[in-house]
């Protein structure tokens, strides 16, 4: 089914092989085409180690959904020789446009911080070689911002140089974090979460970030923007995080669907699809 005219929307950022989809997987797809929804991005990391191909199965499906592939922070600790050498095989299929999602978790330290940081250095390494940009994850503890300075400390010593950027997803951080970030050529990504009312900080950061450096997300199945708040999500609910940011910056809901995803079109030189909206 065709898109909606009257609004244009990529969501670059979805969990769509998660088991809360496993019922309806078709028909939210096809919903997030209803409501204007042009590209998805399949995000690769899956349960860790096993499933490295989920986003890959999704994107090879369906003509408007790419891919990631990566190891998140927290299945660090289950990653083996084998794993990083499947995800160099897997990053050489067409559909896969990223490296992802990486990084530091250290609210939930489901892997020591350590080895956090081994796998995530290990797979700056092999997305340089594979010259793809990084999908990056960055939550830090309750009690400090230290994930936001190893991670970006990290970033400018090992990936800044090799000049491919990437993506801030879901970011949450300040406007300096943002900033840090923007000056190694990112882009930064904003979900579900801006609409929240204690998300002040996430809105002071979105209107500072240049427009042309900004994308939109849902993290699907998590972070329901408001008014969907507590059910699960999906990516046709990526709209009212693009009339969150509009709000934010005084644009439409459709000015900001169609900037951010010129935006991503831009950044991933999809050159076709930019030419075409």
């Amino acid at each position: 089914m065709a898109n909606d005219p009257g609004l244009v929307l990529v969501d670059s950022h979805a969990h769509l092989e998660m088991e809360q989809f496993n019922s309806d997987r078709e028909q939210v797809i096809e919903r997030a085409r209803q409501a204007g929804v042009q590209a998805i991005v399949a995000i690769g990391s899956g349960t860790g180690p096993g499933s490295l191909a989920c986003g890959i199965q999704l994107a090879e499906k369906y003509a408007f959904i790419y891919a990631t592939v990566g190891i998140h922070p927290h299945e660090a600790r289950l990653a083996h020789d084998a794993d990083f050498e499947e995800l160099a095989r897997l990053a050489k299929r067409p559909k896969v446009m990223a490296w992802g999602e990486i990084g530091l978790d250290y609210f939930y330290d489901h892997s020591p911080r350590d080895m956090q940081q081994a796998v995530f250095r290990r797979q700056m390494e092999l997305a340089r070689a594979a010259k793809l940009p990084i999908v990056i994850h960055c939550r830090p503890s309750e009690a400090s911002q230290n994930a936001w300075d190893d991670c970006l400390a990290m970033l400018k010593e090992r990936w800044a140089p090799a000049g491919l950027g990437g993506v801030l997803h879901c970011f949450t951080g300040t406007w300096g974090y943002a900033k840090r970030a923007l000056d190694m050529g990112f882009m930064i990504s904003f979900a579900g979460n801006l609409t929240f009312p204690k998300a002040q900080q996430i809105r002071d950061a979105a209107r500072q970030v240049p427009l042309d450096r900004l994308l939109i997300e849902t993290d699907a199945p998590f972070l329901a923007p408001v008014p969907n708040r507590g059910k699960r999500n999906e990516p046709a609910f990526v709209k009212e995080t693009a009339r969150q940011l509009g709000e934010l910056r005084g644009l439409t809901t459709e000015e900001v669907g169609l900037l951010t995803a010129k935006n991503f079109y831009r950044f991933f030189s999809l050159h076709e699809k930019l030419n075409s909206i």
